[in-house]
């Protein structure tokens, strides 16, 4: 079997130099695919797995076909947008610009990266220095067109990453506003993991007979994941967490929740059970997310928990191990999870801890991936989580997640040095009537109302 090479692909040399230098030997499927479709001008819908390389697959072409106007003048007139790139997060709008910008370092074609959580006045600027591939956020880009800092009216080529969760996300208002100012005249592609007929559908509204690759099923799984189930109750998931952490697979482990409240909580637990843990989720400020991200990427976090904000565009070399807390509501949502590990011919071990109320949304994900997943019951200590955990509505002591509480002390009576037992045949504590003492009244209004009488 021929193997296609990037230099068959037509390359242009500076871009080549690029891809060398960033130790990029063969394309993968989905660009040895997309490439040459998008090279030459039309409008297309890519799926493929997760980490197979789907920013390369449209990033490449794109700077390829910008190449002529590729220019060294500081005139930002000479630097108009000239390819859009939205994406549904930031974390993955800042991964897909940092490409961008490495395959581009032998070209004078300049990117930039905007997207919400950080002051707009900090982006401003460098807009106007002048731009030709401008990735973003929907509503980041939005508030910079209401602001009148940017300009879409010379946009060649529209990329829509992670489409599916683009449109899932509710992002449709935002994108056909956007789309509204873009010239009619223009190349559109869609690159995702998933593609349901519903996205499909939609995909209808602004592009022009794409041609639609998927270089794997729809919806699957990398061979290179184990996946495993363990059923337990979710009173025991903590435990259970900690115990995996303890392995000798959990050097590096991404931990996903459902809320941002549990991933908080979560991380905090973690921390006081002596696990080098931190969290990133949509109420953290972007300089927190990057710190932690790079905290984590760095070694000196070894689990990050995270929200499904953190599944798309997360790209971590060689993670070997992600683990669902709770499993997500969408069956999509668990492809781009487990999709962190087993990158780029990697393997890698997704665990998910599923509890019995949670049973029907793995049923959902089995039918989806098409797959059944081995599952396994919880073997855990008898000195177990519900034995150790603390009563409902008494707090755990301080510096523990669970506690065995001691047992209550017998209450006492005031009066007498010895236990009090409440009883109904118990004699009443004698008191001494004096004179201040008031009698007893069979009338319900107060002495102070009573009028005196004579």
């Amino acid at each position: 079997m021929n193997t296609v090479s990037f230099a068959d692909l037509k390359l242009a040399p500076e871009i080549l130099k690029a891809l060398t230098e960033s130790g990029y030997a063969t394309p993968t499927p989905i660009q040895a695919q997309a490439i040459p479709v998008a090279l030459e001008g039309h409008d297309l819908m890519a799926g493929a797995q997760t980490g197979t390389g789907k920013t390369a697959a449209f990033a490449l072409p794109m700077l390829q076909k910008l190449l002529p106007h590729a220019s060294s003048s500081t005139s930002p007139a000479r630097h108009p947008v000239r390819a859009l790139i939205l994406v549904p997060t930031r974390e993955l709008a800042v991964q897909v610009e940092e490409s961008v910008k490495a395959y581009a370092r032998h070209t004078h074609l300049r990117s930039l990266v905007v997207y919400g959580g950080v002051d707009i006045k900090t982006q401003t600027p460098h807009l106007k220095t002048g731009v030709e591939i401008l990735v973003a956020t929907p509503g980041r880009l939005l508030d910079h067109i209401e602001q009148k800092t940017v300009l879409l009216n010379q946009v060649q080529m529209l990329v829509l990453d992670e489409a599916d969760r683009m449109l899932d996300m509710g992002f449709m208002p935002a994108l056909k506003r956007i789309l509204a100012l873009l010239p009619r005249q223009r190349q559109s592609l869609m690159f995702s993991a998933t593609f349901s007929n519903e996205i499909k559908k939609l995909s209808e509204d602004f592009m022009n007979y794409p041609t639609l690759i998927e270089v794997a099923r729809s919806n699957a799984t990398s061979d290179n994941i184990t996946q495993k189930v363990y059923l337990v109750a979710s009173e025991d998931k903590h435990q259970l967490l900690t115990q995996l952490l303890r392995g000798d697979d959990a050097k590096q482990v991404i931990v996903f929740t459902k809320t941002k409240l549990t991933a908080s909580r979560l991380a905090k637990q973690l921390q006081r059970d002596g696990v080098s843990a931190d969290a990133i989720h949509g109420d953290k400020s972007q300089l927190e997310r990057m710190q932690a991200l790079d905290a984590f990427k760095n070694g000196r976090v070894a689990v990050l928990i995270a929200t499904d904000v953190a599944a798309r565009g997360l790209d971590i070399d060689s993670l070997p191990m992600v683990i669902n807390y709770e499993i997500p509501h969408a069956a999509e949502d668990y492809v781009h999870r487990i999709g962190r590990t087993g990158r780029a011919g990697a393997s890698g071990t997704a665990i998910s801890l599923v509890a019995p109320e949670e049973e029907r949304y793995l049923v959902d994900i089995e039918k989806l991936i098409k797959t059944e997943i081995r599952k396994e019951r919880a073997d855990l200590p008898q000195h177990n989580a519900r034995a150790a955990r603390a009563p409902r509505g008494e707090k755990p002591e301080h510096g523990h997640a669970y506690h065995t509480p001691a047992p209550k002390k017998p209450s006492h009576d005031p009066w007498f040095d010895k236990p009090y037992v409440p009883s109904i045949s118990a004699p009443a504590v004698p008191v001494k009537k004096t004179e201040e003492a008031p009698s007893k009244r069979k009338s319900p209004i107060p002495a102070l109302f009573v009028k005196r009488q004579g």
